[in-house]
């Protein structure tokens, strides 16, 4: 896999999608990336649809909420419930889509480093397969992974003093 590239698999008859990517980061900044509010708000989601609020409390029975506001001015929120912390390599937590709340899914994120880059691995297993294909919905998540990621780079590269592109999140 190239390391830029996300990766889906959604097999059929499963109701769970796994996503993957590396990014060029040691795994705690990358952690840190996932879970402090100021950097998630620099770069989780597509640019058009920019994370206005951001609420992450961040330890098993912790909560957490996301809304995210469209070129429209229509918000889209997110939430959950946070099962399983173990900084800085795993983090598993249930997931809303607020218009959606009967396709409740559970995410498990897994960070693992080898030779300073990090492999993001999501995994969501959805109650049924209409949930799943539901969130695979006409490519949506995709193209908002693959910018929302793409931001991800962009931030990294800033925090480790790299990239001036970074400044222009």
């Amino acid at each position: 896999m190239p390391q830029n590239k996300l990766e889906i698999i959604a097999e059929p008859g499963k109701p769970t999608i796994v996503t993957r990517r590396v990014v060029d980061a040691p795994r705690s900044l990358v952690y840190d990336a996932f879970t402090k509010p100021e950097h998630l708000a620099r770069w989780m989601g597509p640019r058009a649809f920019p994370l206005v609020h951001c609420e992450n409390d961040v330890r098993v029975g912790g909560a957490w909420r996301f809304v995210h506001r469209g070129p429209d001015g229509q918000e889209i929120g997110f939430h959950g419930t946070y099962r399983e912390v173990v900084p800085p390599q795993r983090i598993v937590r249930t997931f809303v889509f607020e218009p959606r709340p009967e396709h409740e899914a559970l995410e498990t994120l897994v960070l693992e480093e080898h030779n300073g880059k990090t492999t993001i691995t999501t995994t969501t297993v959805h109650k049924t397969l209409a949930g799943r294909d539901g969130h695979l919905a006409e490519g949506r998540m995709e193209a908002g992974m693959t910018d929302g990621y793409a931001r991800l780079d962009e931030l990294l590269a800033g925090l480790q003093g790299g990239a001036a592109s970074a400044l222009k999140l």
